[in-house]
């Protein structure tokens, strides 16, 4: 068993005992998540995968919470955030701008890409790497700056 769900296990216990709600709820949640990845993959995850879960989470509730605040339900919305601030503690390390675009500018000039026609030669090898890493909306916008789009 991975160490970060074995992490996840003892954070629960810990806060039934202090009745922490969100944190129980949101816990509770992405271990259903994490249970529905595994029986569509038909194979426990690893620390990579329930990473990769993890984030999609996150997105999910960024997502949310736009949809929330544009229908005028705030407290759902700040229920949604407090969620994040919970996920966020178990989600992989993210790549900052930076790290990003040093990663790219590898992969770009690895692909002889020039111009904006050449960005799906440099998004896919270098979503392949940085999977798990960085957030896909910061390496396309990354790239697409690079590229001058």
């Amino acid at each position: 068993m991975s160490e970060l769900r074995d992490r996840l296990r003892d954070d629960l216990k810990t806060a039934m005992r202090a009745k922490d709600t969100v944190r129980r709820d949101t816990i509770r949640l992405l271990e259903a998540a994490l249970k529905n990845v595994e029986i569509e993959q038909r194979a426990e995850l690893d620390d990579a995968g329930i990473g990769q879960t993890i984030q999609k989470q996150i997105r999910q509730r960024e997502e949310s919470i736009e949809q929330y605040r544009a229908g005028g339900r705030a407290e759902l919305a700040e229920r949604e955030a407090a969620e994040i601030t919970v996920l966020q503690d178990y989600a992989p390390q993210q790549m900052d701008r930076e790290a990003v675009a040093a990663a790219a500018r590898v992969v770009i000039e690895a692909a002889g890409a020039t111009d904006a026609t050449d960005k799906g030669k440099v998004m896919g090898p270098l979503m392949a790497e940085l999977r798990g890493k960085a957030d896909g909306r910061l390496v396309n916008e990354v790239v697409s700056d690079l590229l001058g789009t």
